[in-house]
């Protein structure tokens, strides 16, 4: 990697919310090495402590990025210990994160991922000496972005090369010959419960319907198509099955959370 090859460009995604001056303190950090860097928060509201959540975003997300974007990801329940942190290369980009089943969904969806575990000396060698306990997103995380979107240096010079990382805090969906189980992976703003099912596995129902928390929702094809107040399901804009209420807060009106199971099947095919 060369500075031709750089984007420059550097997303954030973390739990850390907006109390205080974290995630401000990081883009100062970055933009003191880098200060052309061009930095967007994916986002700050991942459920604390669930690298899950975060890993399907980035999964979801990064696409929509140039090519050679540095996306920094921070849910990092086990900071200060023993636990590694991973830089990966995989569809053209570059990852950051704890090795925590956080970047799991990514590295096992790409095809040339190249995954480099940090290593101390490496580090200091950019001049990462003796990080806090307890933020590593500001003295890891945060200056080695943006070496990496500065083009300054390549991911082999991170630390070492290794061929496995933590799984996934959340299997994939099951898919069996009725029904496709998966489970609610995140909630918007909205109080939309977002699954981790993709809408191609649920193409063969001629009848969608989905169940969550003992009721059934059909399938429908946006939120304005029943009247406000119903319960409703739809592929939403990243192609994943969701669970809305029109005009209402589906999480509230049904007392959902992250994890709970989802089970689609087809209408005219119920046990």
């Amino acid at each position: 990697m060369n500075a031709t090859s750089a984007s420059g460009v550097i997303t954030i995604t973390t739990d850390f919310g907006h109390q205080g001056p974290f995630v401000g303190v990081m883009k100062g950090c970055i933009l003191t090495r880098f200060p052309g860097a061009r930095i967007v928060d994916l986002t700050h509201e991942i459920l604390v402590h669930w690298p899950a959540e975060a890993g399907f975003w980035l999964a979801h997300a990064f696409g929509y990025f140039p090519p050679a974007t540095v996306h920094v990801a921070v849910v990092d329940p086990g900071v200060g210990t023993a636990r590694n942190i991973l830089a990966v290369h995989a569809g053209g980009h570059y990852f950051l994160a704890p090795d925590n089943g956080l970047l799991a969904p990514i590295v096992n969806r790409a095809r040339d991922a190249l995954i480099v575990r940090l290593g101390s000396a490496q580090l200091a060698q950019l001049g990462v000496h003796r990080p806090s306990a307890t933020f590593h997103g500001r003295d890891i995380f945060a200056p080695v972005a943006a070496e990496l979107a500065v083009g300054r240096c390549q991911l082999q010079d991170l630390g070492e090369t290794v061929s496995t990382l933590v799984p996934a805090w959340v299997e994939d969906p099951t898919v069996e010959p009725r029904s496709v189980t998966g489970v609610v992976i995140s909630i918007d703003h909205f109080g939309n419960l977002i699954t981790n099912i993709d809408a191609a596995l649920i193409e063969r129902f001629r009848l969608p319907l989905v169940h969550a928390g003992n009721h059934g929702f059909p399938l429908l094809r946006t939120y304005g198509d029943t009247r406000p107040g119903e319960y409703l399901a739809l592929v939403n804009s990243f192609g994943v099955v969701e669970i809305a209420r029109a005009e209402h807060s589906a999480a509230e009106g049904l007392g959902l959370s992250r994890g709970a199971p989802v089970v689609v099947r087809d209408r005219t095919d119920q046990p």
